[in-house]
């Protein structure tokens, strides 16, 4: 079977939910925050969730935005994926 090619995976504008995991630290969500405000200039800090793991060494945030473009989805996996706190993007 064929894959699609890469920009039809998604129609945009989608809503999109991206999960950021790191080590939880006093300013984790809000490295997160700002680094997706850079990219998605009117996100809510309202459409931001987080959750401790189990024995709370680990923090996910998931954002939920509207993705407008592949372009802005690969710009910021790259800038989350290479920040040192960052441990895993999904």
């Amino acid at each position: 079977m064929a894959e699609a090619p890469r920009d039809e995976v998604f129609e945009f504008p989608c809503e999109f939910p991206l999960k950021v995991m790191g080590l939880r630290t006093e300013r984790f969500a809000q490295t997160v925050l700002d680094i997706v405000l850079r990219f998605v200039p009117d996100f809510s800090a309202e459409n931001l969730e987080m959750r401790a793991s189990s024995k709370g060494k680990y923090l996910s945030v998931t954002c939920t935005f509207r993705a407008t473009s592949r372009e802005q989805l690969d710009g910021l996996y790259q800038v989350l994926s290479g920040h040192p706190d960052v441990v895993m993007v999904l």
